[in-house]
């Protein structure tokens, strides 16, 4: 496809699931909408594929859940807490209801990252948009109009649209080049993911995320047997997962007593690569400059360990979507209440994270003695809770004071 519009309303740099959606919802009102990816294909790259029940709910209000669920998507309705307290059996007592978190929300949504892509790409250009694949030299420049240059298929462009939104993922070009400032946490453990096939034996609508000695894991099936993997693991053991035999040594830290059907897991059959990233929280505080919008990870990525990468994502897509419908004049002004929401929502979701990382991603001594103690004290006052339900109903469902350090006085550092 080559570009037809030299005067789009809007050319969003990125096709990835924030991109490809703030583009289905704006050609489907009627906007000329470009398209711009890297890319050719969309390939596994080990990123996000766990949509929490909130962000199912942002899936819908942007009016693409049928879309994920016809391309396959396969809900997990219970969450067990297995791992190195309780055995198996025990851990079940502790089941979270994700089909009961919002109301008309069937649960978690899982789904393999560049089929999402493809889907939200395929659903783009039906509605209108001009999607360009192969774009590289991409140079962005703020302003009223904003001004953007690349090169497709050897040939030069240079464009001014009304609006130009950046969804071109971690380490922006879009955000570099427009000088927006950046702001992170240390970074404090690595999660390493991988595909696997035919390990049927694990409940195709059942979750885990738990910590056994040094390894947090998550357990996320696709259906038929599909499965992503994810294994947590501190940066002393920053090559575990690395080099010649990972697969293999992966799939062996999943042949551990607290899980079960744990056999199924560790003789499971690869489908992907086996990759890991260093997490931490990175933000743009205002991700508004005039002309240019930020969206996704572009705007900055909450620590993966907390699976609210796609949800975030979808947010932002409608909300910058809302935003372009209600004012005609898209100034800057016209996204300052995205840009407040924004840094409200990821201040409340790096705190729920980081909790969540000091109850299932350390491995010290200490560490367990801080989980041991942190039950007690969430059976005592249940509303030490409500950080973890924010991660799964949204950051907005629960009251602001429960995202406070105060109430975890002596549980976090």
């Amino acid at each position: 496809m080559g570009l037809s519009d030299n005067r789009p309303d809007a050319v969003i740099v990125g096709a990835g699931i924030a991109g490809s959606a703030l583009a289905v919802s704006l050609a489907r009102s009627g906007h000329s909408v470009t398209l711009l990816e890297k890319s050719a294909i969309h390939v596994d790259r080990v990123r996000g594929e766990f949509i929490v029940p909130w962000g199912v709910a942002e899936a819908k209000a942007l009016g693409i859940l049928d879309l994920l669920e016809s391309a396959g998507g396969n809900y997990t309705v219970r969450s067990i807490p297995y791992g190195e307290d309780f055995p198996p059996e025990v851990a079940r007592k502790y089941t979270v209801a994700m089909d009961q978190m919002i109301p008309g929300i069937q649960g978690a949504l899982n789904l393999g990252h560049p089929r999402i892509c493809n889907v939200l790409n395929d659903a783009a250009v039906a509605a209108g948009a001009t999607l360009l694949r192969g774009v590289d030299r991409i140079q962005v420049k703020a302003g009223l109009p904003p001004h953007i240059e690349f090169t497709h298929s050897g040939c030069s462009h240079a464009i001014s649209p009304r609006i130009v939104i950046g969804a071109d993922g971690r380490g922006s070009a879009v955000a570099r080049q427009a000088g927006f400032e950046r702001h992170a946490d240390p970074i404090h453990h690595i999660l390493t993911g991988l595909l696997v096939d035919d390990a049927g034996e694990w409940p195709a609508d059942e979750q885990s995320i738990g910590v056994d000695g040094d390894l947090g894991f998550y357990v996320c099936p696709q259906g038929n047997g599909r499965i992503r993997l994810y294994a947590a693991h501190g940066l002393d053991q920053r090559n575990r997962f690395a080099g010649d035999g990972a697969v293999e040594r992966f799939l062996q830290a999943f042949d551990r007593p607290s899980l079960p059907h744990r056999a199924s897991l560790s003789q499971a059959r690869p489908a992907g690569p086996c990759h890991g990233y260093p997490n931490n929280d990175i933000w743009i505080d205002n991700p508004v400059a005039p002309g240019i919008v930020l969206i996704g990870d572009a705007a900055g990525h909450n620590d993966p360990s907390g699976g609210q990468g796609i949800s975030i994502a979808l947010k932002d897509a409608r909300l910058v979507s809302e935003a372009l419908e209600a004012n005609k004049a898209w100034t800057p002004e016209t996204f300052a209440p995205y840009a407040s929401q924004r840094r409200e929502q990821m201040r409340r979701i790096r705190f729920s994270t980081r909790l969540l990382a000091a109850f299932r991603m350390e491995f010290t001594d200490e560490a367990r003695r801080r989980r041991r103690e942190g039950r007690k004290r969430m059976v005592a006052d249940p509303e030490l809770m409500l950080p973890f339900a924010a991660m799964q109903k949204g950051p907005f469902a629960v009251p602001s004071e429960v995202f406070s350090q105060r109430i975890w006085d002596g549980l976090l550092d």
